[in-house]
């Protein structure tokens, strides 16, 4: 087998060291020759791992379906997990169970996936980890985020936007409202974020790891330290546009006026409209479009009999880390707008539409 260096222009869809040239006819897990240039269906697995976060249904299924449909005769078996690890493995093996080639797996518990590696290596199918890294040495590929680099660009941005306020007198801090526990993004997330706001000399007032990433238990959470913080909580780190919505909807029921900087992770939609409309303070632009189509040209490789070789390797896997991309009002045309990730109609609906102009999104 020859190798194929898997190369990608970091924030751009365009990517390199493409497929057209690999050859079609290779050997899956059942032993049997399949041509995906338009012979035998070859089915390739996704599992996703939960539907709170808007991006798995609305962006990551669709853009990997449609490349990878673009490269080949591929069928493809999808389930989403919801928030479930449980589900995940049941999900898992029945998408063994159907013959797939090659496994897509954004893990619920990055832990407990490692048994899912286990299971399909011993049916000799190939497993990308997609997004969130399993911990498994056994993994194909992991296509993702540096996702250290986005803690930094919160804390940063964070931090920055405190000074620019005037700074920290005692007893004011900040609120940090990190991901899910289970999630090794997450803590990934929270060390980035704490390299640059634990130096700062800015207080942590209180921390909280956000259980399934649930906006409703961020909110839960953000309530109790408005009462007994109140108003020396002037900045709250949030980990994903999720748990930002529900620390700003606390800080909305409290009366809160003005609203401390919240940032955030994802660029949802809700997310952008928010930060328009000056209640969000900042998001982190994750070029999903380029992470969802590297993993269909992955999955397509390792279908048909190639050894993708990463531009780095992450505890032993081949690996490629996109850059993730910091989302203030300042620049929203310049990033989620001019990538064709929202339109300004999406964006500017009637309830922003005078937020929009203001700020000259249109």
């Amino acid at each position: 087998m020859r190798k194929a260096r898997v190369r990608i222009a970091l924030l751009s869809v365009v990517l390199m060291a493409t497929t057209g040239t690999l050859a079609a006819c290779s050997t899956t897990n059942t032993g049997s020759t399949t041509d995906v240039s338009g012979g035998e269906t070859v089915k390739i697995g996704l599992l996703l791992p939960e539907s709170k976060t808007t991006r798995y249904e609305s962006f990551d299924r669709p853009l990997f379906e449609a490349k990878l449909k673009s490269l080949g005769n591929y069928e493809i078996v999808y389930a989403n997990a919801d928030q479930d690890a449980a589900k995940q493995l049941q999900q898992a093996e029945s998408a063994l169970t159907q013959g797939i080639a090659v496994l897509v797996l954004d893990p619920v518990d990055a832990a407990a996936a490692a048994s899912i590696v286990a299971s399909a290596r011993s049916q000799d199918v190939p497993v990308i980890s997609y997004d969130r890294l399993i911990t498994s040495e056994d993994l194909a590929y992991y296509v993702s985020f540096d996702n250290e680099q986005v803690g930094v660009l919160q804390g940063t941005a964070l931090v920055d936007k405190i000074e620019e306020n005037g700074g920290a007198t005692d007893p004011q801090g900040i609120v940090m409202i990190n991901g899910s526990p289970t999630d090794g993004n997450a803590a990934q997330f929270k060390k980035g974020a704490h390299s640059v706001i634990d130096p700062s000399g800015i207080p942590i007032l209180a921390e909280y790891d956000t259980p399934d990433w649930s906006p409703d238990k961020a909110q839960e959470f953000m309530a109790g330290q408005i009462t007994q913080y109140g108003d020396d909580i002037i900045g709250v780190y949030a980990a994903n546009d999720g748990t930002a919505g529900g620390a700003i909807a606390a800080l909305m029921a409290a009366g809160t006026d003005p609203l401390p900087p919240v940032t955030g992770q994802d660029a949802e939609l809700a997310a952008i409209q928010r930060i328009v409309a000056g209640d969000q303070f900042m998001t982190v632009y994750k070029a999903i479009k380029a992470e969802a189509e590297l993993a269909a040209e992955i999955a397509h490789q390792l279908a048909t009999g190639e050894t993708p070789e990463g531009d780095t390797t992450v505890e032993g896997t081949p690996s490629t880390l996109l850059t993730p991309v910091v989302v203030t009002v300042a620049n929203i045309m310049d990033t989620v707008v001019a990538d064709g990730f929202y339109t300004v109609e999406q964006i500017c609906t009637a309830e922003y539409a005078e937020a929009c102009t203001a700020a000259g999104i249109e």
